[in-house]
């Protein structure tokens, strides 16, 4: 994948005495949805607890954070910054206290309108600490009358964008889907109480049933009661964002039914067809780690084998992270290197996920090249990137995307690769269906867009 970052992640349980390290195990299985913050907030009845801190999961608890979160229900977040800095206000779970008791929020994915929602909420006399959509979230459902039920869909209304998010009270929890389904969130059975995830993974980590995915616009309130579902809005529909399938999600995650390594496998599969009778080659490589699902799907369909031609660090930090190109392409080099013996002398079919700024792509067919391999023939198991993303991805503007800037003749160049081939928007939607978010392959954004502090279209 090249130099794109993830979403957020968020896990919640409700009604189990040992909800914190529930939710410090259901967050592991989620890091690589964040590694720029993390934290977890407890409740018990009567009052919220919160830990959070910059950096891995593992390091901000390892001076044992965990021992002061007392209570049976808990939600949790993993970070990188979509909006906002890394500063330790921007990290989450957000606490607020109020004369109506105290909640805390969890949030992925990114307000379209927040800048907008920001001056308005501003001009009233609201004062932020920090600079992340997520504290919009809490200003906007303070502002609203009723019960916080009501006021948590009232507050949806106003809301553009993509969001899943979690609101845990002294009490209750609250699990909240946007209307167009961009961002995912699952809810599970665990023994007498429940877990909800961005991801699937997280269930199993912690034996957790599956039960099904929120719904878009569904807000769903765990009580006492048991589980109550409601909805913010009846205009809703189901767009989940197709780099869910393509890079953000692990492959052992289902999203919205269907398995993430089953979808890649079948990107790989169309793209070895369509090589079928034009593309000789020896072996088949995959980038580490997202791109080898689709990597055995090539190889399957096209008869080649599948090598470990490219060998990844496990103890690197992911080069998404990296403050500077400079330091990115440091990264890299730490992160990978080449199986020599494997490569040399052989024609290449190089398989990744996405091809974003072109830069990291470049270094790995370098890399191959540089161990004798004869051939290097690139192959992308998603269509060119050339619209940005609004929704929570970290491409902003359309300069940025290398695709929109070259042809794929001089983007087959710039790259160094003997051919050079993406999978076309159509036989993605063959792969993971035509209800995703597309967005950014095809610019057609499923809200508005604002711009300057006004709405487009």
């Amino acid at each position: 994948m090249d130099e794109i970052k993830e979403e957020c992640g968020v896990f919640g349980i409700y009604q189990n005495p040992e909800a914190a390290s529930l939710a410090y195990f259901g967050l592991h299985a989620l890091q690589h949805r964040g590694q720029e913050g993390a934290g977890i907030a407890t409740a018990d009845g009567k009052d919220i607890y919160c830990f959070k801190g910059r950096g891995l999961l593992a390091s901000v608890f390892e001076q044992g954070g965990l021992a002061g979160l007392k209570g049976g229900n808990s939600v949790g977040h993993v970070r990188y910054g979509t909006e906002g800095g890394n500063e330790i206000e921007n990290v989450q779970p957000m606490v607020a206290r109020a004369q109506i008791g105290s909640i805390a929020v969890v949030h992925n994915g990114q307000i379209a309108n927040a800048g907008e929602l920001r001056c308005e909420l501003e001009n009233n006399g609201s004062i932020f600490r920090g600079t992340s959509d997520s504290e919009i979230i809490l200003h906007m459902i303070q502002r609203r009358k009723g019960p916080l039920l009501r006021k948590i869909q009232e507050a949806c209304k106003k809301l553009d964008g993509a969001f899943s998010f979690l609101i845990l009270t002294e009490k209750n929890l609250y699990a909240i889907r946007d209307k167009n389904g961009l961002r995912p969130l699952s809810i599970a059975r665990l023994n007498e109480g429940y877990c909800l995830s961005s991801e699937s993974c997280a269930f199993e980590a912690i034996g957790a049933k599956f039960l099904r995915d929120v719904r878009p616009g569904e807000v769903i309130k765990l009580s006492k009661k048991g589980m109550e579902s409601s909805f913010y809005t009846e205009e809703t529909q189901h767009r989940i964002c197709a780099m869910e399938y393509i890079y953000f999600s692990r492959p052992d995650s289902n999203v919205e039914g269907l398995n993430v390594h089953t979808v890649r496998k079948k990107c790989g599969k169309i793209m070895a067809m369509k090589d079928r009778d034009g593309l000789a080659a020896d072996i088949v490589v995959g980038v580490p780690d997202s791109s080898l699902s689709a990597a055995m799907g090539y190889s399957e369909a096209s008869g080649l084998p599948c090598e470990m031609g490219l060998i990844k660090n496990r103890y690197v930090g992911r080069t998404f992270i990296k403050p500077t190109q400079r330091l990115r392409d440091m990264g890299v080099k730490m992160k990978l290197s080449v199986n020599v013996s494997v490569v040399a002398g052989k024609r290449v079919v190089l398989i990744d996920d996405s091809l974003v700024r072109g830069t990291t792509s470049r270094y790995i067919v370098q890399l191959l090249k540089e161990a004798s391999a004869k051939e290097v023939h690139l192959r992308i198991a998603s269509p060119a990137i050339i619209y940005p993303c609004f929704y929570g991805v970290d491409t902003s503007t359309q300069q940025e995307l290398i695709s929109y800037r070259l042809s794929s003749a001089a983007l087959r160049e710039y790259v160094g690769a003997d051919s050079l081939r993406f999978l076309s928007l159509e036989d993605l939607q063959r792969a993971c269906g035509g209800d995703c978010c597309f967005a950014c392959f095809n610019g057609e954004y499923v809200t508005p867009l604002y711009c300057h502090g006004e709405k487009s279209k």
